[in-house]
């Protein structure tokens, strides 16, 4: 294993193979030299399919420069130096009592489902930019925190803790105990943006792209937001719609 440029190469069959069973999520993409053979190889391609890992397929000179002629064997991970925290970790870090959320008012943001890179990428530079102290996301169904993410956020993925659970809408519940009011983003909901109350500890969940908040996730939040439309368009992208909520919640709390 050895860093360069940033990135973590995991080199060797063997290694690959094992990094993608323990830490799939930190993997960016697995290189394989053109024309690998073998049981080990035939795993590994397997596997990163299975875990949706990106593979690509490169001369042997290539993978030769990369790990300044080590052993490689034939096959090479990319691993990012940015890696998911736990929930409980991070809420400890941003506020660990009930009273310190209280006196704090963290300002998190959830995120169910976004499948664009693109997106995740602009939703973490949006929420660097208006002062969330936090990001909960799912771990299914979800962009991973890849290189693309990264170059998306302009380098705001590594400015802000991005924690992944197993159940959104159990995780959320957990947080109105732990002191925080949870707003869903709903084009439906009555109450708009500008007549919330932002000024508390707040978790704002936005819907994936297509089909906004699941209907469990949804029925965990306090309430539903919605941003009025002025001309004649039914939604906003979704990191342009958590931009106006963010930063509305922003002004609000300044």
């Amino acid at each position: 294993m050895s860093t360069v440029d940033d990135v973590t190469l995991i080199i060797g069959r063997k290694p690959v193979r094992e990094a993608l069973d323990a830490r799939a999520d930190e993997i960016d993409k697995v290189l394989l030299q053109q024309g690998a053979q073998g049981e080990v190889i035939g795993a590994i391609r397997g596997a990163a399919d299975r875990l949706e890992v990106p593979v690509q397929y490169v001369p042997e000179a290539r993978l030769n420069r990369m790990t300044s002629g080590a052993n490689h064997q034939g096959a090479v991970a990319v691993a990012l130096p940015i890696s998911y925290h736990e929930l409980d970790d991070m809420l400890a870090t941003i506020a660990p009592t009930l009273n310190e959320v209280q006196q704090r008012k963290p300002m998190l943001l959830a995120l169910d489902r976004i499948s664009d890179p693109y997106n995740f990428g602009a939703l973490l530079r949006t929420a660097v930019a208006s002062g969330v102290a936090g990001v909960i996301v799912p771990d299914t169904h979800m962009a991973p925190l890849n290189a693309t993410v990264i170059k998306a956020s302009a380098g705001a993925a590594r400015r802000v803790p991005v924690a992944r659970v197993g159940d959104l809408a159990e995780r959320l519940y957990h947080m109105k105990e732990r002191g925080y009011w949870v707003a869903g983003a709903s084009g439906e909901a009555e109450t708009s943006v500008w007549d919330t109350q932002w000024d508390r500890p707040t978790v704002l969940v936005m819907g994936s792209e297509g089909k906004g908040l699941r209907h469990d996730v949804a029925a965990r939040c306090d309430y539903l937001v919605s941003i009025p439309m002025l001309g004649p368009m039914e939604s906003l992208n979704v990191s342009v719609a958590a931009g106006i909520l963010l930063f509305e919640a922003a002004r609000v709390r300044l």
